[in-house]
């Protein structure tokens, strides 16, 4: 076996079909192009019909068959819908990528109730409820599934001004940890993602000059990340084959960050 052929047997998803919802933001269309030019069938789901329309536009560009689909992640039916239109389409599901996400920018004492719950009702909840509706297709698969959330460097480390932000991806990880832990012996895999500093619209409100400054200061390789940067390791944490055995874990991509003490 040549080297390209090991490869594809290791890594390859050829003739599986994975929903990334958010996947029409930076990072999630970023995931999506690369879970599909390795062979995957790609669902893009979005709350923005015209954002799924866009991105699916953009992959066909490129020479990427996508689908679209807009979604609520914080409504159950919502879910349940995107799941059984891509299941009506596509025969099965193999993969759950939940990149949807919000954020918000305050000081501690001045965290807005309302804009703490949206927040939490996207990152936490709307986590939780995909991987509901989402295992319970999965566990009708001969394989399995697996299932990638999306933590972030607050998951590990505490960062002022995104209270909310920070917590509910601390809530991603642990909410992996047990997702996995529950599913492990029904060939259920889950794991966390978790990226550093990836400049994005919904954070860039708060990455002024200082703030870049002190980002700089606490990340070893001095850089911010580049969406693509993130698709090696979720399609190793994805895997069928390469990520057999790799379950409750978060994979920090963060250019250093959470290893370096400032």
């Amino acid at each position: 076996m040549d080297s390209a052929a090991f490869l594809k047997e290791l890594f390859g998803m050829d003739g599986q079909v994975a929903v990334v919802i958010g996947g029409t933001g930076a990072l999630g269309l970023a995931l999506a192009r690369g879970l599909a030019r390795n062979g995957a069938k790609v669902v893009v789901a979005s709350s923005k019909r015209e954002s799924c329309d866009r991105a699916v536009a953009t992959l066909a560009a490129e020479g990427i068959d996508a689908l679209g689909r807009q979604v609520d992640v914080t409504n159950r039916r919502s879910l349940v819908e995107l799941r059984d239109a891509a299941l009506q389409i596509t025969g099965k599901i193999d993969m759950l990528v939940n990149c949807a996400g919000a954020n918000v920018a305050s000081s501690f004492l001045y965290v807005d109730e309302d804009a703490w719950d949206r927040v939490m009702a996207i990152n936490l909840k709307g986590t939780m409820l995909a991987c509901q509706v989402f295992i319970e297709s999965m566990l009708d698969n001969k394989d399995g599934g697996s299932i990638l959330n999306i933590g972030s460097v607050n998951s590990d480390r505490p960062l002022s001004r995104v209270f909310a932000y920070a917590a509910s991806k601390s809530g991603v990880v642990n909410l992996t940890r047990n997702i996995a832990q529950e599913f492990a012996d029904r060939k259920i895999r889950c794991n966390a993602l978790c990226p550093g500093f990836f400049p994005a619209e919904q954070n860039r409100k708060i990455l002024d000059e200082q703030r870049v400054e002190k980002i700089m200061d606490g990340s070893p390789m001095r850089r911010f990340g580049e969406p693509d940067e993130l698709v090696g390791a979720a399609i190793l944490l994805l895997s069928r084959k390469a990520g057999s055995y790799i379950t409750g874990s978060e994979v920090y991509v963060d250019g250093g960050f959470t290893a370096s003490w400032f």
